[in-house]
């Protein structure tokens, strides 16, 4: 039996079944590499699902984590936490957001913003997501989901929530109703397909919420700090949310995601409101502090932008050719390939070939690249990608 072999019998044994997991253990990564318990080297296109947004084992982050948990890893937030200070001061000058409270996850992160929005509300309870949305697991968060296949089996859901369908400003106008606080919508559905929103939609619910006192969330734990080119998803369109949550790249791979608010809305909460114990303890927050500053200080935010612009390119090429490629789409370095077919056939041949990618809503094929991504490695991984839809093509 190889080592691989041992992790992955012994996890099925330990550990609760809840993953879908590929029989692969990964051991080690460097920049956009990883390496298996048996050594082989991959190139990384699923990035811990965005998380790892400077690659794996930045040096600045690493440090940054190496010294912090050298000087003091958790405290109380019963006191003032200079890190956590400091994170919130950066992610305050660099948003149009004036107020952070910090918590240890995505879902977390939006259960804090539809408390929020409902204490804001003074009564008002009702929130809209939009269909093909994902918000989390947790049980608020899960009915936020406009997706059925996550409520099953979890029944009686929380009340309070309705959904319109994405990039449809009409249905949305109609789902309104007296009881409506917030409404709460990723600028671009990553677990949903890669469904991009379109500008006219996000200016149209923004016009909205402010003639009707709507809150307008945007949850950015996917595509925030700098996924899509700028270091906030609304940045690309100009309209600016009430409420905002990040998580994913924020800590480089450490446990943090945050909940950002205008101030008058912040102002809602008072303390014994809201609270995590391990929420922007000081460990996480250096590691945010590392991993922003890395973002900026490198330039990565240009580099998601050309690099994007580029594959998109060459994927439209692609998909001149190949009549199994349905449509392709993003922005910066959140990609998706729809196909016309189902997609992990491609996730196992890509992975055969030394890549990582995988597949969401069933069809598409989900691009996402470290921020600092070399045109190379673009390349490369665009050629396995290639080749492996090639031979889905010479089956249809």
């Amino acid at each position: 039996m190889d080592n691989m072999e041992k992790i992955i019998n012994e996890g099925k044994q330990y550990v609760m079944n809840t993953y879908g997991r590929l029989p692969l253990s990964i051991v080690r990564g460097k920049g956009s590499r990883l390496w298996d318990a048996n050594g082989r080297e991959y190139l990384d296109f699923v990035g811990g699902l965005a998380v790892t947004s400077m690659g794996h084992c930045h040096p600045k982050v690493t440090e940054a984590i190496a010294e912090q948990a050298n000087t003091l890893v958790h405290c109380s937030n019963l006191y003032w936490i200079e890190p956590q200070v400091k994170l919130a001061k950066l992610l305050v000058e660099n948003s149009c957001m004036d107020k952070v409270f910090f918590a240890n996850s995505g879902a977390e992160a939006n259960e804090g913003a539809i408390k929020l929005a409902r204490k804001f509300g003074k009564g008002k309870y009702e929130i809209i997501t939009m269909t093909k949305s994902f918000h989390g697991r947790t049980l608020a968060t899960l009915t936020a989901t406009a997706q059925d296949k996550f409520h099953q089996g979890f029944s009686p859901l929380p009340q309070g929530f309705k959904y319109s369908p994405f990039n449809d400003l009409a249905a949305l106008k109609q789902s309104i109703s007296d009881n409506t606080c917030a409404i709460m919508l990723e600028p671009i559905q990553g677990e949903g397909g890669v469904n991009v929103a379109e500008a006219e939609f996000l200016k149209g619910v923004k016009e909205i919420c402010d003639q009707q006192g709507i809150l307008l969330i945007f949850d950015e734990v996917q595509v925030g700090i700098g996924r899509t080119g700028t270091m906030f998803a609304y940045e690309q369109y100009g309209v600016e949310p009430d409420i905002m949550t990040i998580a994913k790249a924020l800590g480089g791979g450490v446990p943090i995601g945050a909940l950002l608010a205008k101030e008058e809305v912040a102002n809602a909460f008072q303390p014994g409101d809201h609270a995590s114990t391990f929420g922007g303890n000081p460990l996480v927050c250096s590691a945010g502090l590392a991993m922003i500053n890395a973002i900026i200080e490198e330039k990565a935010l240009e580099n998601a932008t050309k690099i994007g612009e580029l594959a998109l390119n060459l994927l439209a090429e692609m998909k001149a050719k190949y009549k199994v490629i349905k449509e392709v789409r993003g922005k910066g370095l959140i990609i998706g390939i729809e196909l016309t077919k189902p997609g992990q056939e491609i996730v196992q041949k890509c992975q055969e070939d030394g890549l990582l990618v995988n597949c969401a809503a069933g069809y598409v094929i989900r691009l996402l690249p470290p921020l600092n991504v070399s045109q190379a490695e673009l390349e490369q991984a665009l050629y396995i990608v290639e080749q492996a839809i090639s031979e889905m093509e010479e089956q249809v």
